[in-house]
């Protein structure tokens, strides 16, 4: 059907006021509103930091004279006391964990127990070096059994989003039917992993420890 002159300016004009209505609308969004669209984040999914954590909060300090009645430590630290105690534990509780496995066990089976105590990296590196053929075969001839408890042995250091603890590993080893105990010191950092503590460097004591933001290379299991 052919548009009369009427008809074409009234089409015209509809698609004019169309057009400056998406003009409007675009102009508004801005090009912040399409960066958040483009990038979508799974529900409860932390953004990955660049580094450890900010304390989140910082020490209150202490205003009043000190005495050696009211000295508080843990005003002075950038972690409290509770979770001071809930690193402390962890590097005793994974130091143990780290010491203990069998000769019969899927490597597999002693990395997801160590798993949930450390960072993703150490984690990598932890299960490179259980599944290193020539580890397997020697523990499998050997018919290697091992079981440690940890000492805490001291605060190494302090940092804002990290401490380093010294704990001994104190390991009963069963080799080729013999049993011996063998204690070894390690340099165990716990780092602030988002909402949570982990253990993100794992060194024998006297090594060149890693500070905080470092990952120092896991020893081989317990020996």
């Amino acid at each position: 059907m052919e548009l009369t002159d009427r008809r074409r300016k009234l089409l015209f004009a509809g698609i004019v006021v169309v057009l400056a209505a998406i003009g409007i609308y675009l102009t508004a969004a801005g090009p912040g509103d399409e960066a958040d669209s483009a990038q979508p984040r799974a529900a409860g999914s932390p953004a990955a930091p660049a580094g450890p954590a900010a304390p989140s909060v910082p020490p209150p300090g202490i205003d009043d004279a000190v005495t050696a009645d009211n000295f508080d430590i843990y005003r002075l630290l950038p972690f409290p006391k509770r979770d001071f105690a809930a690193a402390a534990a962890l590097a005793q509780r994974f130091t143990a964990a780290y010491g203990t496995y069998r000769y019969d066990e899927d490597p597999q089976a002693y990395i997801d127990r160590l798993a949930p105590m450390v960072t993703e990296e150490l984690r990598i590196q932890l299960a490179r070096s259980a599944s290193a053929p020539g580890l397997i075969e020697e523990r499998r001839a050997e018919q290697v059994v091992a079981h440690s408890t940890a000492t805490l042995d001291s605060v190494y250091d302090i940092q804002a989003n990290s401490l380093i603890f010294l704990v001994t590993g104190n390991q009963e080893i069963t080799r080729s039917g013999s049993t011996t105990r063998e204690s070894k010191q390690f340099a165990v950092t716990i780092a602030r992993d988002g909402s949570a503590l982990r253990v993100y460097a794992f060194e024998p004591a006297g090594a060149d420890q890693g500070q905080a933001g470092d990952t120092g290379a896991p020893d081989d299991e317990g020996d």
